[in-house]
């Protein structure tokens, strides 16, 4: 089960004053881990690191693409004969390694 980390996450304005919002989530030990390296290495707060990780996921239109679908790479007709169906195991075997 992952540990709590109390961390700043957000920053807002409202009616012209900056305010803190602080939160807790819950974040994976060795995410946590991570993430607090890329912090201390590049020289920045862990809650910039987090509020930035969120910005990318919320702003990133490819994170609400279609899903993907694997293009259709079909060898020969509809309705032709598939020649390998009636072939045992051992048949197929040497077909697909020994070749044709």
């Amino acid at each position: 089960m992952p540990k709590r980390w109390r961390i700043w996450v957000a920053r807002t304005t409202e009616y012209g004053y900056y305010a803190k919002v602080k939160t807790t989530i819950d974040i994976d030990d060795v995410l946590f881990q991570r993430a607090r390296r890329h912090a201390r290495r590049v020289g920045r707060p862990m809650r910039a690191i987090v509020e930035e990780g969120l910005r990318r996921v919320l702003e990133d239109p490819q994170g609400e693409r279609a899903p993907f679908q694997m293009p259709d790479r079909s060898v020969g007709r509809a309705g032709d004969a598939n020649p390998l169906e009636g072939l045992s195991w051992h048949e197929l075997r040497d077909q697909i390694y020994d070749g044709p």
